[in-house]
């Protein structure tokens, strides 16, 4: 079974769960969960970047990219 069925397996599940399994579901992950959630934090600078960018957008002066163009400029297949 690939991990992407593993995953949408446990979606299912999970939605559908009575809430003491979630609960303990959650509780054998937890740390791991909280652990990740802390785990990306922008420096100061990224996020004047990132403010400067969405301003740039909301004023209509920022190029967007459809999600294909996105993964073809990660990959570099085109330039941008």
């Amino acid at each position: 079974m690939t991990t992407v069925t593993k995953r949408q397996k446990l979606i299912t599940y999970l939605a559908d769960a009575d809430d003491s399994k979630v609960k303990a579901i959650y509780t054998l992950l937890e740390k791991e969960i909280e652990e990740e959630e802390d785990t990306f934090v922008l420096s100061d600078e990224q996020m004047e970047i990132l403010e400067r960018e969405h301003d740039m957008y909301m004023r209509g002066e920022g190029k967007s990219y459809t999600r294909e163009e996105a993964r073809q400029i990660i990959k570099g297949q085109r330039g941008y």
